[in-house]
């Protein structure tokens, strides 16, 4: 009881800092050194969130995140050997983290004020972009009892698939459903076939490589609905100045602010950011302006 009264207070710490903290993409900051990408690994997992424990088989690690608010596990396969996309990131740990105690304490919560947009009628329909293990969406499916369509390369979807289906009876069981679909950035088509029906849009760890910066935009220009304000939730640990490129533009179509900032790790400067995007909408002289 003690740990969780500490645990609250600190969060409701770190949410006064909210309103002054800056957005952690400024050219004033220096590089961060490219060796310390911090993937998720023996030293990078946040023992609160992940089970110490590693079940490894040849090539491959299954993680269990320990869902406290819905007193269960959510397991996940990396494949450390075939690339990023079948690694586990820090950022996703954090918004995994933020979802779980968004449902334990809304009141307390930096996702509450995104949420309580949408009718609580009716299941979320979320979209995750570049999922890469699914962790985030198959989260979100279970915390927010969503319908979540998680999305990444066509050679990503075996690994997807496999942890959406390993946790289909959890999700199942708190109301959520995940499913796999690929998605191509800047892709109109991939756009068409996936569809736009969508509430909320969610990413992790997706601003690294500055030629999908582009797409990555594209993507979500294509899917605004005319009339519908996009809302776009990533998580983001910032490694290079280049990285201010993205925010730069994206600020052009986006209002875009800092809901939450985790305290940096030991050894690093930076923590991960979770930023809202909100489309702006066009004034009378057809300028966008923050809705």
């Amino acid at each position: 009881m003690e740990s969780e009264q500490r645990e609250r207070q600190h969060r409701r710490r770190n949410e006064k800092k909210m309103t002054s903290l800056p957005l952690q993409d400024d050219d004033e900051e220096n590089d961060i050194d490219e060796a310390k990408m911090l993937l998720i690994g023996e030293n990078g997992i946040d023992n609160e969130s992940l089970s110490p424990a590693a079940l490894r088989d040849g090539a491959q690690e299954l993680q269990q995140y320990n869902i406290r608010s819905i007193e269960s596990t959510v397991v996940i396969r990396q494949l450390t050997s075939q690339g990023l996309s079948f690694q586990l990131w820090p950022a996703a740990s954090t918004f995994v983290t933020l979802l779980d105690n968004y449902r334990r304490d809304p009141s307390s919560s930096p996702l509450t004020a995104t949420l309580s947009l949408f009718k609580k009628s009716s299941p979320l329909n979320i979209l995750e972009l570049g999922s890469g293990t699914g962790v985030v969406g198959i989260a979100a499916a279970v915390t927010l009892s969503a319908n979540v369509t998680v999305t990444d390369l066509p050679h990503v979807l075996d690994n997807l698939n496999f942890n959406a289906e390993a946790n289909a009876e959890v999700v199942a069981r708190f109301g959520g459903e995940v499913h796999v679909e690929p998605l191509r950035w800047g892709e109109a088509d991939d756009v068409e076939v996936l569809g736009r029906n969508v509430d909320l849009i969610l990413a992790s760890d997706v601003v690294y490589h500055d030629h999908l910066y582009e797409p990555l935009l594209e993507t979500l220009r294509l899917m605004q609905l005319e009339g519908k304000k996009l809302i776009f939730l990533m998580a983001h640990l910032r490694r290079w100045k280049k990285e201010s490129v993205f925010f730069k533009k994206a600020r052009k179509l986006f209002h875009v602010e800092v809901i939450h900032s985790d305290v940096p790790q030991q050894g690093s400067r930076i923590g991960v950011v979770v930023y809202r995007f909100a489309t702006k909408q066009p004034n009378q002289n057809g300028r966008l302006v923050s809705s």
